[in-house]
Order: structure tokens, then sequence, then C-alpha cells
């Protein structure tokens, strides 16, 4: 599938820089199931890796990973993120890298997928769904199952982009987590939080690590951010309708329970 996105610059640059955080000694991929908050994670990150150690060629995906090893590189460390599928040569690459995965509960994942198909920012070549004929059940369900020769299913999404990197030394993370305690980084949970997501990523924790985390986490700079997705004649509800539960159990039983969440 042909995809162009038509996409913000953020200003988190300016902020990096003014922020001066020391360099990073080995290299950090931060890998997701796309549509799961990859830009709130990276936006955060960002805030304590120099400028210079950010690789923003490009988002990694299995298309151009041998075009982008230099992101893996042990000898000049890099942050960098992607949706990069697990398989022989992703795995041989990142090796060396601090391995973060980023999940999103499978229900509200249809939503957010959804509403990304439809909006002004996606194009390819499923500029057909944007027009409104198509049922909201129709593409909640196409969420779901996939288009056939178009966009995978939400199994192997969840698949190839998220469980089989686990239970390898990588971290994984909850996207509504991750926006709880980036909301509320004045509490002890935040804190502890954060200190193990840095450790984890063999990044510093300064005094002023809340300051940042709330710089990186600003919805403003977030370019993909829901409110600035414009849908036209599309409406998505903001709760999956029962149905399309059940359906979630059924294309992926047990996905839910072993990501946490029930």
């Amino acid at each position: 599938m042909s995809v162009k996105l038509t996409l913000e610059r953020d200003t988190l640059d300016e902020a990096t820089r003014r922020f001066a955080p020391p360099p990073i000694a080995a290299p950090i991929f931060l890998n997701s199931v796309p549509k799961s908050g990859t830009h709130l994670l990276r936006n955060i990150l960002r805030m304590f890796v120099p400028v210079e150690q950010q690789y923003h060629k490009t988002f990694l995906q299995w298309p151009n990973l041998q075009d982008n090893l230099a992101a893996f590189s042990a000898a000049r460390p890099m942050l960098s993120w992607g949706h990069l599928l697990f398989s022989d040569a992703s795995a041989f690459e990142t090796a060396g890298c601090r391995r973060v995965i980023l999940v999103r509960d499978p229900y509200d994942w249809v939503l957010a997928r959804a509403r990304f198909f439809v909006s002004e920012q996606f194009s390819a070549n499923l500029d057909h769904l944007k027009g409104g004929a198509l049922s909201i059940e129709d593409l909640m369900n196409l969420m779901i199952f996939g288009i056939h020769g178009k966009a995978a299913a939400l199994a192997e999404q969840y698949r190839f982009n998220a469980v089989a990197w686990l239970h390898t030394g990588a971290l994984m993370l909850r996207y509504e987590e991750l926006v709880r305690h980036a909301n509320a980084t004045g509490t002890p949970e935040a804190e502890a939080y954060f200190a193990a997501l840095f450790e984890h990523c063999g990044v510093a924790m300064p005094a002023n690590w809340a300051e940042r985390v709330t710089t990186g986490a600003d919805r403003r700079q977030s370019a993909t951010a829901r409110e600035k997705l414009a849908l036209g004649k599309a409406s998505v509800p903001d709760e999956l309708p029962e149905g399309q539960k059940r359906l979630v159990e059924l294309a992926a039983p047990g996905l839910r329970a072993f990501l946490g969440y029930s």
C-alpha cells in the first residue's frame, strides 16, 4: 500500500536543545503498533536525547530497514522509532538496541485506526473510504479483519509489531498508562513509571524530568493527535460497540488479556 501523510512539523528540537540532555551511550529503538501513540512516546524521549542523536530521517519499517541501518549503530548511538515487524533481519539489526514496544487497547485501536484512515492527513489507495458512503460498522470491521491486499488485519498488526518482540528483553508499555502518567507527573507513581522507562533506555533522569516529560507530551506538538485529524463526512464513535468488541475477541482471541487489558 502506497501511503502519503500530511503532517505538521513540531518545535521540539528547540526544546531539546534548551534542556541540553547528555549523549546516550547505546541505541534506543521505539517500536509500536501503528496508531498506538508512537508520537507521544517518541516526543517524550526526545527531551532526554540530544537532537544530533535523534534519527529523524524516517519512521523505520520493514520496506526501508536495509536503507536505514545507521539508526541502530553502536558506534554512533541514535534514538529511532517506527513500526517494524518482527523477523530475522529486524531482530538481528536491532539486537544491540534498547528496545521499547508500545501497544494500545485493541478496542480503542480499531477506532483510532478508523479515524486515521478516513482523515484528510492520510492518503493512499483507500480514499474511497472517506466519502461517507461506507457505514461506520463496515469501516470498523475492515479495521479488525483487514482490507485484502491493502491493509493488514488487527491480529497481524499486533502479532508482528508487538507480540513477537516480547520476552526478548524489550520493555512493553501500554499507551493508556503512558498518557495517564504523562498527565500526572507530580505523583510518585509517575516518577516510578518514568524512572523504569529511562533506566531501561539507559537515559539519565535529571531533576527536571517532569518538565521535560510535560513538554514532550504536549498534544499541540503531535501531528497525529485526534483533534488534529480532519474526518470529513465520517463519524467514528468514542467507544467500540459491543458487536465489534466480540469480533475483536474472535479475530485475536486472548490478545487483550495477554497485553494486560482484561
